[in-house]
């Protein structure tokens, strides 16, 4: 049943090398190279229920009055886009489901990417050859995080309202061509000219999704093409993979994945609520609330705004730079600056260049895993400042000693994580003993023959764990 298909295509296409030796590729075995799949197919979860929602949005701010089913808001005055999202939500059969699926995959998509990349800083997997690889990645990652804002805030609540205005204030914030970028942009003063909705329609439905399907797309070719990275064990050198091969062991394995991610979403979509927009209501511009938090993964955004001190530098009479540019603007810019430049960085430091097949542990290099750490603190601080006041309406903390204890943290808590981490890595390196339980484990040494052994760590065993980078 099968082979007269294959044959088929085959002598058609001349692909049976070809398919050949993509069924025999090798995929290490460890669960931390799951995360990068799980990416994958919540995109996939994405795109499937993206399509369905599109069917039922109006992207117009055009006036109408509500006469749907919900009673709170009936005969109340709304944008063409607030009420398709509501009538998806309340009156299409699934609708809900669909759609409440859709979110959590983004939420879950953007996570996904996150540990994935904290995954290849931690090993070193962004060393050469795998350089463009890892920019690859840190793009889709921004790509990503846009793409979220663009899809909440397309629904036109007052959630989504909040979020537009304060990026129309951040994009006027920008030195020199500000008031041109956000006019252009929003298509006249905000809330914007009539086309701005089909702008951010289309642009969170075809460009932005086509950028991430062919960023993807080269991800996996170049990853097929250099083969992937593994953690130093038996028979593992930097010459081979050792691992289960793509077919049937691994293709299994990961459909089995997409299966469990997808089945999760959907449960999520069905049971746990997220973004109640006929909560939120309507959104108008003289609306606000202080409570209006958004999706996680702009939560580091916000926070970089609100602790952010006054600091509009003027020259003459003219501002230089608002203050929203300092936060909003500048702050993930530099963050994605060093992301991008890391390689080259870590080049720098360990004074290497060579080919790296191998991954590090954190504790091989304990410099550089203090520094990611010290980087991770730097945005996570900010990350927590986000929710100044839902802590102020839980605690009770005074709003404004937040914002201090939070602009000295920004300040000292990378460089105390810095140290403290840089302590841990090189304990845990000088002792190689696991972080939590204390015993004695496994050594990697290096053979004679340029390989790598993993054995067992004898008691008072002080060789150290290879590869470790220069100090």
């Amino acid at each position: 049943m099968i082979e007269s298909p294959v044959r088929f295509v085959d002598e058609r296409l001349n692909a049976a090398k070809l398919l050949r030796k993509a069924l025999r590729y090798v995929f290490p075995d460890h669960w931390s190279f799951m995360l990068g799949e799980i990416a994958l197919y919540c995109f996939m979860v994405l795109d499937g229920t993206g399509i369905f929602l599109a069917f039922y949005y109006v992207p117009s701010d055009a006036e109408t009055v509500y006469r749907g089913t919900y009673e709170p808001l009936q005969g109340a005055t709304m944008s063409e886009a607030y009420r398709s999202v509501l009538h998806l939500s309340l009156d299409v059969p699934a609708g809900l489901l669909i759609r409440q699926t859709h979110h959590w995959a983004a939420n879950l998509f953007i996570a996904a990417i996150v540990l994935h990349l904290l995954r290849i800083l931690f090993t070193g997997a962004f060393r050469k050859p795998r350089e463009m690889n890892y920019w690859v990645g840190v793009t889709m990652l921004g790509l990503a995080i846009f793409e979220g804002f663009a899809g909440y805030s397309l629904v036109d609540d007052l959630l989504s309202g909040m979020g537009l205005v304060i990026a129309y204030a951040v994009a006027l914030s920008v030195p020199v061509v500000g008031a041109d970028l956000a006019l252009l942009v929003w298509d006249g003063e905000y809330p914007g000219g009539t086309v701005f909705w089909d702008r951010l329609f289309t642009i969170h439905i075809l460009i932005v999704p086509l950028l991430l399907a062919g960023l993807i797309a080269l991800h996996l070719i170049m990853i097929m093409k250099q083969h992937h990275t593994q953690f130093p064990g038996p028979r593992r050198t930097e010459r081979n993979v050792v691992g289960t091969p793509m077919w049937p062991g691994y293709a299994l394995r990961s459909l089995g994945l997409l299966f469990a991610t997808a089945g999760v979403l959907l449960l999520l979509g069905g049971l746990v609520q997220i973004n109640p927009i006929w909560l939120w209501g309507p959104y108008e511009t003289y609306l606000s609330t202080n409570g209006a938090q958004p999706d996680w993964y702009v939560g580091w955004l916000i926070g970089g705004l609100r602790i952010m001190p006054p600091f509009e530098p003027h020259v003459g009479e003219y501002t230089l730079a608002g203050n929203a540019f300092w936060g909003g603007a500048l702050f993930p810019l530099v963050v994605f600056g060093l992301l991008y430049l890391w390689p080259l960085i870590d080049r720098r430091w360990s004074r290497r260049g060579e080919r790296h097949e191998l991954l590090d542990r954190p504790r091989d290099n304990p410099r550089r895993s203090a520094a990611i750490v010290a980087l991770l603190t730097w945005v996570a601080i900010p990350f927590v400042a986000g929710s100044t006041d839902r802590i102020f309406f839980r605690l009770g903390i005074s709003y404004e000693a937040q914002v201090w204890v939070f602009r000295v943290l920004a300040v000292a808590g990378p460089l105390l994580a810095w140290l403290v981490a840089r302590r841990v890595f090189a304990n845990l390196q000088r002792r190689d003993v696991h972080p939590l339980r204390g015993w004695t484990g496994r050594v990697t040494r290096r053979t004679a023959s340029g390989g790598f052994e993993t054995v067992a760590r004898a008691d008072g065993d002080e060789t150290d764990p290879v590869p470790r980078e220069r100090p």
